[in-house]
């Protein structure tokens, strides 16, 4: 279950039809404390996980890095880029999350690069026991880099600790500079912020400086880096960031 928005998700590595429940609870007092009790319950044991997770990727020297996003802001773009420009370089695998269809992990796989495909039904996010048994499918190699492309959205990735090293939140121009102070908790919960999309700049609406007083906000500090995973620009800058992050 999300403790935002209530939905639970079921570990998928290929699609397929299924039925899914959704549990919404109505009342006052003592129903209201059993719903926080349970996703705190629920929290509790995704973190339990996650501790596992880590574990698991720091005895093999393993970098797991989770971009998180909404839908449409260049994730798998990125990684495509990222992938045929360092492949000599770096062992790179993929966990991609959606909903449903095998779409991204087939662009992916089309690289060069391995990558499984989890699909969540109905559920909005990743989680650990979700990025445990991508792990155990992809078995990545020692001292590699596995990617993690989070099911779009901007509220619930945030709360769920897979074990990875580190956040990545992604956003694009075309989004509106607003995202940041509409979604918080996103930004709050990022080791970096990619600005994706900057090729559009003059063809759209976006303040940048908007944008980053609000992720500061939410993020003092936070490291804010502007790219375009179509034309190359500012590549270099999250490229330099995964470097220096191999264990």
């Amino acid at each position: 279950m999300c403790a935002t928005c209530g939905c639970s998700g079921e570990t998928i590595l290929e699609p397929h039809e299924h039925d899914h429940e959704h549990q919404h609870e109505h009342g006052h007092g003592h129903s209201h404390t059993r719903t926080v009790t349970l996703e705190q319950a629920v929290l509790a044991r995704n973190d339990a996980l996650a501790e596992l997770n880590r574990k698991w990727l720091a005895e093999r020297s393993i970098l797991a890095v989770n971009l998180m996003s909404s839908p449409g802001a260049g994730k798998t773009t990125l990684l495509e880029r990222t992938i045929r420009e360092l492949g000599s370089e770096l062992r790179v695998s993929v966990v991609e999350g959606d909903q449903e269809t095998v779409l991204d992990a087939d662009r992916i796989r089309a690289t060069g690069a391995p990558a499984v495909q989890i699909n969540t039904g109905s559920g909005c996010h990743l989680d650990a026991k979700m990025l445990a048994g991508g792990l155990q499918t992809l078995d990545p190699p020692e001292g590699s880099v596995v990617l993690i492309e989070n099911v779009g959205n901007l509220v619930c990735p945030a709360l769920f600790d897979l074990g990875e090293q580190a956040r990545v939140v992604i956003t694009s121009v075309t989004e509106g500079a607003e995202k940041p102070r509409k979604y918080p908790q996103m930004f709050r919960a990022a080791d970096l912020v990619l600005l994706n999309k900057i090729d559009l700049l003059p063809y759209v609406r976006f303040d940048i400086e908007d944008f980053l007083d609000g992720a500061r906000r939410a993020n003092p500090g936070v490291e804010v880096l502007q790219l375009s995973a179509t034309t190359g620009d500012g590549v270099a800058d999250w490229y330099g960031w995964l470097r220096v992050r191999l264990p």
